[in-house]
């Protein structure tokens, strides 16, 4: 990421989206906006774009499809808004691969935080790279913490959202230990981050998809009943 980064808003009301672009500009974002999802992926192809927030609600494809769409072909960080508060519809965005949400209405100055902060997760702290094993290996698998890549026991590359990367980096530092959902919310994204402890539920049943032969029947990430989540394999430094 650049020192200026290049955010995407993908919102159809006009008087949000001119609000929240003249207040990143003025917060030292380079910010493009468009009010539709075509738009939205010819303005992908186009640019390097560091983060996208994207409206729920949308004409043509929605914002849902969208993102889920997106995650089959990038890992860019995604920020979805939605003018619902009920928890569930912020459940399903994060099922579809975002990496945080904000109901509206919002304030302008909270959607800055929670961009500053999924970019910090998505790029990672130089200070944290410092205490960490470069890379990991578990039951054949390679987690590079350097790059942010993790790879199958064939060498093949499974793309990681920011968030499930960092759920995942947080397990397997800690093998053998389980951990309620409220200390992987504190070791991932903070209390400042003001999400649910359900959504560490969705991102679990994400890596499980991609990293167990059966995600009902997980060995790598196992639930502890009343308790949270186990990183259950032998862990060393790669």
């Amino acid at each position: 990421m650049s020192a200026t980064p290049h955010i995407l808003v993908v919102e159809d009301d006009l008087e949000i989206s001119r609000l929240v672009t003249r207040y990143l500009r003025a917060n030292d974002c380079h910010v493009s906006a468009t009010g539709d999802g075509r738009n939205m992926n010819r303005l992908l192809d186009d640019n390097r774009v560091d983060l996208i927030v994207l409206d729920l609600m949308l004409p043509g494809e929605d914002g849902l499809s969208l993102c889920r769409r997106l995650r089959t072909r990038s890992e860019v960080p995604v920020i979805m808004l939605t003018a619902k508060g009920d928890d569930v519809d912020r459940i399903v965005g994060l099922e579809m691969g975002a990496d945080d949400y904000l109901a509206k209405p919002f304030n302008p100055r909270e959607l800055l935080a929670r961009i500053r902060a999924v970019l910090r997760r998505a790029n990672g702290a130089a200070t944290a790279h410092d205490r960490r094993a470069p890379s990991l290996t578990f039951f054949g698998w390679h987690l590079d913490c350097v790059l942010r890549e993790l790879k199958d026991p064939q060498g093949t590359r499974v793309t990681l959202t920011a968030a499930e990367f960092d759920l995942l980096q947080v397990l397997s530092e800690r093998p053998g230990r389980t951990l309620s959902r409220e200390q992987l919310l504190d070791l991932t994204q903070g209390r400042s981050a003001g999400s649910l402890a359900r959504s560490i539920d969705v991102l679990i049943s994400r890596l499980r998809r991609k990293m167990e032969s059966d995600p009902h029947d997980p060995h790598i990430i196992k639930t502890v009943r009343s308790g949270g989540y186990i990183f259950t394999a032998s862990v060393e430094p790669a």
